[in-house]
């Protein structure tokens, strides 16, 4: 797949009107009755690439923002970023990006997050949305950083959702399922190619794909509006974190991080907000 130029998307200040705070139990606005299907509407696909696995204290090393409708992409945001520290060699080994590659061609670690940021709230403010795999992995880090930055987290720059996350859903549609639902897993069941394994630009591509083909496999997904998928996923993560969590404490394994309930974004301590 081609690369393409990042596209820097002109920044925005929050309409106080239209800030609302990510609420799990009240969730973005439904869709007026009779509208069209989400699988027919447009759909933003997001996936970075990283320093590491820790999303409250690693950052990215590359972006994919992809702009769909009913599987066509229509805008490819895309780039790298220059972390500002190293990139380890084991994060390396997955996505391919080293220090030198990142710092010589990336753009700064603050510009890529504004950036970020400010497409997923266009997004949410039109109703479109955020699609991929582990999004609370992806978002809950761009929030951190948006926090860093100036002290406000994604909803508090505007940012209700929705999220379809093909990860959380594939585990409430085929739940007794065995095996690993990593994407290159979730591609095969589904019948999707892959170009190239952890690059962003393939990652969104190929999250974006798997999604709408589990939506064509079940109707309970295709049928559903956007509010009501969004609203089950965060039952459906906080369900599934309590069972592997009971899992992992009967083979006396650690207990999981009690934030991993929150989806799509973490809880964060008081302490942490606005601390970093």
């Amino acid at each position: 797949m081609p690369s393409s130029p990042v596209v820097r998307l002109r920044a925005r200040l929050p309409d106080p009107a239209q800030l609302s705070l990510f609420d799990p139990s009240i969730g973005p606005t439904p869709a007026p009755a009779g509208a069209a299907r989400w699988v027919d509407g447009e759909l933003l696909s997001f996936d970075l690439e990283t320093t590491g696995t820790d999303r409250f204290s690693d950052v990215p090393v590359s972006l994919a923002l992809l702009r769909l409708s009913r599987g066509v992409v229509l805008e490819r945001t895309v780039g790298l970023v220059d972390p500002g520290r190293p990139i380890p060699d084991e994060a390396t080994a997955v996505h391919g990006i080293t220090t030198e590659q990142a710092r010589r061609d990336g753009m700064a670690l603050h510009a890529a997050i504004e950036l970020v940021a400010d497409a997923l709230v266009d997004a949410s403010r039109r109703g479109v949305p955020v699609v991929g795999v582990k999004l609370d992995y992806d978002l809950t880090m761009v929030d951190v950083l948006c926090r860093a930055i100036d002290g406000r987290g994604l909803p508090e720059r505007g940012w209700t959702g929705p999220v379809l996350d093909a990860l959380v859903l594939d585990r409430h549609v085929d739940r007794y399922r065995k095996g690993r639902r990593t994407l290159v897993d979730l591609c095969e069941l589904y019948g999707v190619t892959i170009g190239r394994a952890h690059s962003a630009d393939c990652d969104a591509a190929a999250a974006a794909a798997v999604l709408l083909a589990m939506a064509g496999r079940y109707e309970e997904l295709s049928g559903a509006s956007l509010n009501e998928l969004h609203l089950g996923q965060v039952e459906y993560h906080r369900e599934w974190v309590v069972s592997y969590d009971e899992w992992r404490r009967g083979r006396g394994l650690e207990s999981l991080d009690p934030r991993e309930e929150s989806w799509p974004l973490a809880g964060l301590p008081a302490a942490e907000v606005g601390a970093a």
